[in-house]
């Protein structure tokens, strides 16, 4: 079986709804990166993707982030079906998170997306090359 890219140029399937001139919602790029939508939605799904999690877990792995914003990522999350919230009956209720079989199929999107900036200057540094140092690093 061949790459559905196979003849066409790099990246572009031979779908329908790719010969489009503006974005639309049933695009499969924009469904991907509108699951993908906020800061830290990339952090949470990394962190489910080592397994399942309770929020209090996912609080620790990610100290930075507030708990206003993990409930909305979360929400949106399974809201677009990549986690499954799983809520156990006990006093307290203990909920856990996990990613469903569609979220799993976001990691190597995600190991894309890591490749591609790795490779890729941040701005404000395209005019290093890899021996100098970067503003404010120290050897």
């Amino acid at each position: 079986m061949t790459h559905p890219t196979v003849g066409h140029p790099a990246g572009l399937p031979d779908d329908p709804r790719a010969d489009v001139t503006a974005p639309t919602p049933e695009c499969p790029v924009e469904i991907t990166l509108a699951a993908l939508h906020g800061r830290w939605t990339t952090l949470i799904i990394r962190e489910l993707l080592r397994g399942a999690r309770s929020y209090t877990e996912l609080r620790a792995a990610l100290p930075a982030l507030s708990d206003k914003v993990l409930s909305d990522r979360l929400s949106h999350l399974t809201k677009t079906g990549v986690v499954h919230r799983d809520r156990h009956p006990a006093w307290p209720p203990r909920v856990h998170y996990t990613l469903t079989p569609s979220g799993h199929r976001l990691g190597p999107v995600l190991q894309a997306l890591w490749d591609w900036g790795a490779h890729h200057p941040s701005p404000g540094t395209e005019g290093l090359n890899q021996s100098e140092e970067s503003p404010g690093t120290h050897k």
